[in-house]
């Protein structure tokens, strides 16, 4: 489905980083419809991804 491999592993809940993009902050998956990844981004707000064309990588939510 996805041209990067790690996106197929990702799911609606999960928090991701833009590798490209680390001023973007830690980012909420909130939809996968196809290749497209809405991804709601701390310090960007909501973002539409290409899942072809940018991998996300998981996060670790900081342990309180």
């Amino acid at each position: 489905m996805f041209d990067k491999p790690g996106n197929a592993l990702l799911s609606p809940g999960d928090f991701v980083r833009h590798a490209g993009k680390p001023d973007w902050g830690l980012g909420q998956i909130q939809s996968i419809a196809g290749h497209r990844i809405t991804v709601n981004f701390e310090n960007a707000g909501k973002v539409v991804i290409d899942g072809n064309v940018i991998e996300l990588q998981p996060a670790d939510l900081p342990q309180p």
